[in-house]
């Protein structure tokens, strides 16, 4: 165990010494993680080693141990351990190697190595690419701290509800590991969560089809929400706009982010909209303006006027979309305002 008391103890030597050794910058360990240098027993030599023979330049590994100066505090057997759970999903050892320079936290976490190797496991049965894994243990190494028992947990739950809003058997395993691709972090919650955002949907009469639409759509950032959240932004969208029960799951099918988006969030940028002129018709007509925020709004109808383009008085299209399309969209009008109109019957100027 380690101590992060740093009070009346003296730095290890030994410690210092060798990392000095290996170009590493003390003076940041001692201002960010003090505690590090005042444990008895560390294996810096031992894990540069290490970290050398998987193809790390001296100045990889000073890097390495800068980020993550708990490295030094494992012991080689654990590091090795380590490396050999990571090579199940890396090409070879340069591409490991790539992986602990950019994610030295996420690969230096052996307290949670049976977690994470029970876990890679379960992801390679259920049919997950190793280049996905491997994004998995270096953008969302969390969802491997869960016992495996849990994370099958949450697998089975979500299986069991496509089957059960009328999802196909052969479908089922593409939707699912495309939904983990897109959001890890589905695994986080329980299955209880899950289980009672889609019967929330259900209670306010989308159907089984529609239901699966929507988890397609919100990448299973669904999950991220609850009934009383959902049920409060469904009822502003219903007073803003005005509309029936029918009408409003018609907006939220066309546009999810109304499902979303928090109140206060969607107020916002309801509000920034009127105060550009735009009209609540207008916003019903393109509810997934409201995907953008208010100062991606304000800039882009900024630039359209320039054109000389009246988002007032026309459809919000224009508006609309991803920064691509916008500038694909903004550019055609660009070209149709500069073409010069060409008119058939104006006489053709000849020289006599």
């Amino acid at each position: 165990t380690y101590t992060t008391d740093t009070k009346s103890r003296e730095e290890n030597k030994k410690t210092v010494e060798s990392l000095y050794k290996l170009s590493v910058d003390i003076k940041k360990i001692r201002r960010l993680k003090e505690w590090i240098l005042l444990q008895d027993v560390a294996y810096v030599k031992e894990i540069a080693g290490i970290l050398q023979e998987m193809g790390a330049d001296e100045t990889t590994v000073a890097n390495i141990l800068e980020r993550c100066p708990e490295a030094v505090l494992h012991t080689p057997a654990e590091v090795n351990s380590q490396r050999a759970l990571w090579q199940l999903v890396c090409q070879n050892e340069k591409q490991l190697i790539t992986l602990i320079a950019q994610f030295p936290e996420s690969f230096f976490a052996t307290k949670y190595h049976e977690n994470q190797k029970a876990n890679i496991l379960f992801f390679q049965e259920l049919g997950l690419k190793n280049n996905i894994i491997t994004r998995f243990l270096t953008s969302a190494p969390n969802i491997f701290h869960n016992p495996v028992e849990k994370n099958k947990n949450v697998i089975e739950t979500l299986q069991k509800n496509y089957l059960s809003l009328g999802g196909s058997e052969a479908n089922m395993k593409i939707c699912i590991l495309k939904l983990l691709s897109q959001n890890p972090f589905i695994l986080l919650h329980t299955s209880t969560t899950i289980q009672e955002n889609l019967e929330f949907l259900q209670k306010n009469d989308f159907t089984d089809n529609e239901v699966l639409q929507l988890l397609s759509k919100l990448k299973g950032f669904i999950f991220q929400l609850s009934p009383t959240t959902m049920k409060k932004s469904m009822l502003f969208s219903k007073n803003v706009f005005k509309c029936s029960d029918q009408e409003l799951k018609e907006l939220v099918l066309k546009c999810p982010a109304l499902l979303y988006y928090s109140v206060p969030v969607l107020e916002e940028r309801f509000e920034g909209l009127l105060k550009e002129g735009i009209s609540v018709e207008q916003i019903r007509e393109t509810p997934m303006v409201l995907e953008l925020t208010t100062q991606i709004v304000q800039y882009r109808i900024k630039k359209l006027c320039a054109l000389g383009y009246d988002v007032k008085s026309g459809n919000l299209e224009s508006l609309n979309g991803t920064k691509k399309e916008f500038e694909v969209n903004y550019g055609k009008i660009q070209s149709k305002k500069e073409r010069p109109i060409f008119n058939p019957v104006a006489p053709i100027h000849t020289e006599d």
